[in-house]
């Protein structure tokens, strides 16, 4: 029987595991009590993202302060935005490719929580394979084990697929931008040259024309 290079693959990184797709962990931020800090990621378009963060007092032993949270797309479009939360989750699906920031403030009012300089701040940005609910995939469908887990693998090679087609686009793009820049400057080299010739000659010809006039030559 014939195996397809996907599911191939796919047992290839469920032998693997970890060691050939390690997992994305959290960010831990140390927010301050005024102004804002963000974070960002690259993400390509038509994709799931889901953004958790939450606030933690700088002893690990309860939740902080309140935060106000927005994200932004690459163009500067608000896709999410809360205020006066301890924690919470942004979901989404992108529309284009590029830089999404993720922007966290302290609330103004804290009455209710003491400040020092800063609070942390707990951000796991899970975008594509990571947002699949998959106990409830597994229920839904009735796998599980291997099957289970060849079903992963497949639906992250698949990302990686999508991924390395995105990059190439994208080398491509730039390589074209490259070049254009590269003839630009080229042009310009040659209309400096130019300009530098054309001053020159004029020169010498002031120059001689100065010279005879006063017979000096």
């Amino acid at each position: 029987m014939a195996i397809s290079p996907v599911l191939f693959i796919g047992l290839i990184c469920l032998a693997g595991g970890a060691s050939i797709f390690p997992a994305v962990e959290a960010i831990w931020l140390s927010v301050p009590t005024s102004g804002v800090k963000c974070v960002y990621e690259e993400i390509q378009a038509d994709v799931v993202v889901v953004l958790d963060y939450m606030c933690i007092d700088e002893g690990f032993t309860q939740l902080g302060p309140t935060l106000d949270v927005q994200v932004t797309s690459p163009y500067g479009k608000e896709l999410y935005k809360t205020v006066n939360v301890t924690y919470g989750q942004a979901a989404f699906t992108t529309s284009e490719s590029g830089t999404f920031l993720a922007c966290l403030s302290m609330h103004h009012d804290q009455t209710h929580h003491s400040l020092n300089n800063s609070v942390i701040v707990n951000i796991d940005w899970k975008i594509g394979i990571r947002t699949k609910d998959w106990d409830s995939v597994a229920k839904k469908e009735k796998i599980e084990g291997v099957e289970l887990a060849v079903r992963k693998s497949t639906e992250i090679v698949s990302g990686i697929k999508a991924n390395i087609l995105y990059l190439r686009l994208r080398e491509a793009y730039m390589r074209d931008i490259n070049e254009k820049t590269n003839k630009r400057v080229a042009h310009l080299s040659l209309m400096s040259l130019g300009l530098a010739i054309c001053v020159s000659v004029i020169q010498v010809w002031h120059l001689k024309r100065y010279f005879l006039k006063k017979k000096l030559i």
